[in-house]
């Protein structure tokens, strides 16, 4: 196995760990815990296709299990997120009905031999997505669990979540648009 394929394996691997940790209110610091662990499978993410490509280690295998290690990480950040308390679980059947759907979008138009690439809406909807969590995270830290600022911080985390709601939502329809006649229920 090469190491962008480690790396994605690596990624899955760290996903029950950042689950445990931000669940696990019992372990002192647990959230930052969590988001270290949360960093360094993002890292992953940034490292493991660019390697892949720059150094022609693009494999089968890694063209599978990179995008479902990126779906279940996110999967397991709103999940944890919402299980918490911390936002809104409409938000988050919005976020993942997205990923099904794309996913699906991908599976049908692969057997016609068609790729479908990232694209900047793609590119904006997970990069805004990276970094909402981060700061939920931060603000769960530093916020509430060490400064104990007594105020409901839900509010922010419902705007940062409802953007990247927002930007799914357009990401989706950007893809289904571009690839609805592979879709077309008439053919």
């Amino acid at each position: 196995m090469n190491t962008p394929n480690k790396l994605t394996v690596m990624r899955v691997v760290l996903v029950p760990l950042f689950m445990f940790l931000i669940l696990a209110d019992f372990i002192p610091f647990n959230i930052l815990w969590a988001g270290a662990v949360f960093a360094a499978a993002s890292i992953t993410d940034l490292i493991d296709g660019k390697m892949a490509r720059k150094y022609g280690l693009v494999t089968n295998f890694g063209k599978f299990l990179d995008p479902i290690a990126d779906k279940i990480l996110v999967m397991a950040a709103l999940l944890c997120f919402a299980a918490k308390g911390w936002i809104d679980i409409v938000a988050v059947f919005i976020i993942l009905t997205r990923e099904f759907v794309v996913s699906g979008l991908r599976l049908v138009v692969a057997g016609e031999g068609v790729v479908v690439p990232a694209g900047i809406w793609g590119k904006l909807k997970t990069a805004c997505t990276m970094a909402a969590f981060g700061i939920i995270m931060a603000i769960e830290f530093f916020l509430v669990q060490i400064f104990k600022i007594d105020f409901d911080f839900y509010i922010i985390n419902e705007i940062l979540i409802w953007i990247c709601a927002v930007l799914t939502i357009i990401s989706g329809t950007t893809y289904v648009y571009a690839y609805k006649d592979h879709i077309n229920p008439n053919k």
